[in-house]
């Protein structure tokens, strides 16, 4: 600390040293004419010139013309009378060759001040050097802001983890590969909306806070509306309020916006997330799981340049078609793989009673662990088949391919459509890939009798200590029986998706401003 302190104090005497000298080291109003890509696209395949990098005078130029570029120094070689650097803009870096006896004397004592971290403008023509590189020698200089504050030299290795998320700002400058990130996270929004604008979506914004919780189960943030003297909710998910869109006749709409969650942190939750949901009228879930499959086909050869990626490893096939596994399929996997103890059949999930028995004759509800725990709160057999799904189906999916998991018990799924043929299930997928839930998506539920009976449901679940339930929405219900054509929706989160085609293995490694505790003094 003591050695950055130093440097901080050189770097701000050389900013009064600058002004000293009749600049101002924070000047405005230099305006470039081209970008460091555009430059290199120009010429750099342009062959060297014939005296290209000579010790007399100034080198032979690619071209007379004269061109201004501005950006971060990244980069410092100082010659005594000369000076490369490498300047850094939002489109990549280029070189600039700084010559005394081309800038001159006075110019040349104020550019003696810079030192990598610093923006600078430069106006010059090019050049390349006796190494072939593409190189901006410039005519005239000018200091645009003093980085007062050194960028570290090494910026890699797990002990700067925290420090890299921290102080994001840094980690950008000085490590192109987060920068790749986050340009390819761009690229997947801008690809979805595309995806979806071309097959007559209508993007839409719904409210962040709401008067009550809904949409999914999940804890909320609580706020307070001061004049209204009214307790909201941060947003959990913006269902009920695009389905209330269809409602009103937009028969596909779309919104992707920030979600909160008042849950924990790990290497795939951050309380704060972006969220993909979307809505189509005259729809099934069938036909959304056809649409995910070719969204998430055209977003890797966009994003990762084919249909297979690598995720920390793993190769991951998205041709063809996809496994469908019903839900109580996976889970008798998990038994044979010992995931679960063994001797579980599927006719066993079926049946209330023969399950309840296995569980018992296995002690799994009294187990220590979040298995035993989620079961001795279970009331209902479809929510201990689903504890079961979440603690070792999940495990038992194929590595390699993307499977959708179907045939969700009613119990687990509050807004969704009862299956026709066996009421006692919906009709849902979640779409698994490496293991982690990308996408959930189910036919909509429209009878507004049995959505009131659901809610009751979920109100009931609450008034016995159910941490994680939906209140009662009477508007929404209202809305219903305004009615809602069939319907089918999913969500899909931003973030795992970036995770999965930019090979991060953490949510925090796609978002800029990951939530961090409170940094010490």
């Amino acid at each position: 600390m003591a050695d950055e302190r130093d440097l901080i104090e050189e770097r701000a005497k050389k900013a009064a040293e600058i002004r000293a000298l009749g600049a101002n080291p924070y000047a405005n109003g230099f305006s470039p004419s081209h970008t460091a890509a555009e430059l290199v696209a120009r010429f750099g395949e342009a062959p060297p010139p014939p005296e290209g990098g000579g010790k007399g005078g100034p080198p032979a130029l690619l071209s007379g013309d004269k061109f201004s570029i501005a950006g971060r120094i990244v980069a410092y070689r100082g010659f005594g009378k000369a000076a490369f650097v490498k300047l850094l803009d939002r489109t990549g870096e280029v070189q600039v060759w700084v010559r005394k006896d081309l800038i001159g004397d006075a110019a040349f004592e104020i550019w003696k001040r810079a030192e990598r971290g610093d923006f600078i403008g430069v106006v010059g023509s090019p050049t390349k050097t006796k190494t072939g590189e593409l190189t901006l020698l410039a005519d005239q200089v000018v200091f645009l802001t003093k980085a007062t504050r050194p960028l570290p030299e090494k910026w890699h290795g797990l002990s700067d983890v925290e420090i890299r998320y921290r102080q994001r700002y840094v980690d950008l400058v000085v490590n192109p590969e987060v920068r790749e990130v986050f340009r390819k996270r761009s690229q997947i929004v801008r690809g979805i909306r595309q995806f979806l604008d071309a097959r007559g979506f209508f993007e839409v914004e719904t409210p962040m806070m709401h008067s009550i919780i809904g949409g999914a189960a999940a804890r909320p943030f609580t706020t307070h509306h001061n004049a209204l003297d009214l307790p909201l909710f941060m947003r959990i998910a913006p269902e009920l309020h695009l389905k209330r869109l269809v409602v009103g006749s937009f028969e596909r709409v779309y919104e992707i916006g920030r979600n909160f969650r008042n849950e924990g942190l790990s290497r795939q939750h951050n309380p704060e997330f972006t969220m993909l949901e979307f809505y189509q009228a005259y729809a099934t879930y069938q036909d959304l799981i056809a649409l995910t499959e070719t969204l998430f086909r055209e977003l890797s050869r966009e994003v990762a340049g084919g249909e297979e990626i690598t995720y920390q490893g793993q190769k991951v096939s998205f041709a063809g078609e996809w496994p469908r596994i019903p839900m109580k399929d996976a889970i008798v996997t998990a038994s044979g793989q010992g995931l679960l103890p063994g001797g579980l059949e599927r006719p066993m999930l079926d049946d209330e009673a023969a399950l309840t028995r296995w569980l018992d004759d296995n002690r799994l509800p009294d187990g220590k662990d979040e298995l035993g725990a989620v079961l001795r709160k279970s009331e209902s057999h479809g929510e201990r088949v689903g504890a079961l799904f979440d603690y070792a189906g999940e495990k038992a999916l194929p590595a390699d391919r993307p499977a959708f998991v179907t045939e969700y018990p009613a119990e687990t799924s509050p807004l969704s459509r009862r299956n026709d043929q066996d009421p006692s299930r919906v009709d849902r997928f979640e779409l698994f890939i490496v293991g982690r839930e990308h996408a959930n998506a189910f036919s909509e539920l429209n009878d507004p009798v049995d959505q009131r009976a659901r809610f009751q449901s979920q109100v009931d679940a609450k008034a016995h200590g159910k941490d994680e339930t939906m209140d009662y929405d009477e508007d929404y219900c209202r809305a219903l029986e305004y009615g809602l054509p069939p319907t089918a929706g999913e969500g899909i989160g931003i973030d795992r998706l970036a995770m999965l085609l930019t090979d991060q293995p953490s949510i925090r490694d796609v978002i800029l401003f990951p939530l961090m505790r409170p940094e010490k003094d």
